[in-house]
């Protein structure tokens, strides 16, 4: 037994998978003990963790707080209303995020992203960005590599962090070299108390960054960035002078920063309105982050978005297959349809995680061919949305697919945008939106 296992451990980090994991690593790396619990009685990496802790203490099936801790390191995935949780702060203890620890520890700035839709697609372009300009750079957090496996190795130039309120809402210290919301919408009720709590958690991330970029059409998170000197606001209406927005020259819309004509959105690589939003507000975050726009605009002719992130699939018979498979809610859904020209057959359905479906409804005025509905929530998106177009009830996928292309007509779009999450019938949003793909790339013009 090494001289850390020795040590009584003061933490106890809670919650497996990639996140429990990652943290392991960094307490090894620090040569700091701790003991782990999880109310699975198999959880994931398990394995791993016993190579990484040989003599560490691991609690599996246990909802009761272990004795003697000073400290609970939680995963995300582990709600605040957790019973081990909830007697941890009665006995005053210590909570906190992975996103704390590499708060404390990283030795170079970083730009932290977080919003209800599209902070992968964001994060991921400002990599690419940073990249572009010549920097280190690593990213991660939310999104791929673990936040706390970033420090391992050499120390970039800039990391660029994807956040989920989840980490926000345990996260004491924050000091961002800039901070990006891109958008709030009702999400994670299933998690957070209510959407109050919810909304707060984003808005935290503004609290001690050195530079901001808000979304104009969120009043309240102006309020939040009144103390910064260094603000950028994006949108998609004309934007004032040091503001990102777009601008309609002769019938062709460009991205534009004030008066500045910045680019064409034909020549944008992203497919969607909502994705022009997310151009926007990369170029006001790199921008504050001193990158070079040459370089930026290079990425943004370039980059064609993440999988299953209104990803263009194929086109069979004169009808587009969009997958998006990641609009896992009612407002990346809506977000979704609005980006689609001309009339569409939505597929949608799953686990609506007690979501309101109605602005479905208001959404496909005057553009829905068809929708067909699957998995568990599917009855209550149909009395939702009470619309005087079909409605169909698919068994899986395949069928969905194949239904749609029946009823889809020449210059229609077939677009996945569930607005629910997908674990009633798949692994997660990105198998389902696999299946989608494989079927209509099966289908017979």
């Amino acid at each position: 037994m090494n001289a850390v296992a020795k040590k009584a451990p003061t933490d106890a980090v809670f919650g497996l998978g990639a996140t429990g994991l990652s943290i392991a690593r960094y307490l090894k790396r620090n040569e700091m003990n701790a003991l782990f619990l999880d109310t699975r009685a198999e959880p994931p990496g398990i394995d791993e963790l016993h190579n990484i802790f040989p003599a560490a203490k691991v609690l599996l099936g246990e909802s009761k707080l272990p004795r003697r801790i000073k400290r609970i390191i939680a995963s995300p995935g582990i709600a605040d209303t957790h019973p081990v949780l909830h007697d941890a702060r009665k006995a005053k203890l210590e909570i906190i995020s992975d996103i704390e620890l590499f708060a404390r520890d990283a030795k170079a700035p970083f730009i932290a992203v977080t919003g209800s839709n599209g902070k992968s697609t964001v994060t991921t372009l400002l990599y690419h960005m940073c990249a572009a300009a010549g920097l280190e750079v690593r990213a991660g957090g939310n999104l791929g590599e673990p936040a706390l496996d970033l420090l391992d190795g050499d120390v970039p130039d800039v990391y660029v962090l994807e956040l989920s309120s989840f980490q926000l809402q345990r996260t004491v210290n924050l000091p961002a070299e800039v901070s990006v919301l891109l958008n709030i919408s009702r999400d994670h009720l299933d998690w957070h108390r209510d959407e109050n709590e919810y909304r707060q958690s984003k808005y935290r991330i503004y609290r001690e960054a050195k530079a901001a970029v808000f979304n104009r059409i969120d009043a309240e998170a102006e309020k939040f960035v009144e103390r910064l000197d260094a603000v950028r606001s994006f949108g998609l209406d004309e934007p004032a002078d040091g503001e990102y927005g777009l601008r309609e020259i002769d019938g062709e819309v460009f991205l534009a920063c004030g008066e500045t004509l910045l680019l064409s959105t034909r020549d944008l690589a992203l497919f969607g309105r909502h994705n022009q939003a997310n151009a926007l507000a990369a170029l006001a975050a790199g921008e504050l982050a001193g990158l070079e726009m040459t370089a930026m605009l290079q990425v943004l002719s370039e980059f064609p978005g993440l999988p299953h992130r209104m990803q263009f699939v194929c086109q069979v018979g004169a009808v587009n297959y969009v997958n998006d498979s990641k609009a896992t809610n009612v407002a990346a859904a809506v977000a979704s349809i609005d980006s689609v020209e001309g009339m569409l057959v939505l597929i949608a359905g799953g686990l609506g995680k007690g979501a309101d479906f109605s602005s479905l409804a208001a959404a496909l005025e005057n553009r829905l061919r068809a929708l067909v509905l699957i998995g568990t929530d599917a009855q209550m998106i149909a009395d939702a949305v009470d619309t005087i177009m079909p409605v169909y009830f698919a068994r899986d996928m395949q069928d969905a697919v194949e239904q749609a292309a029946a009823y889809a007509q020449k210059g229609d779009t077939v677009l996945l945008a569930p607005a629910c999450a997908s674990l009633d019938q798949f692994a997660n949003y990105g198998a389902r939106g696999d299946a989608f793909a494989q079927a209509a790339r099966g289908l017979r013009p």
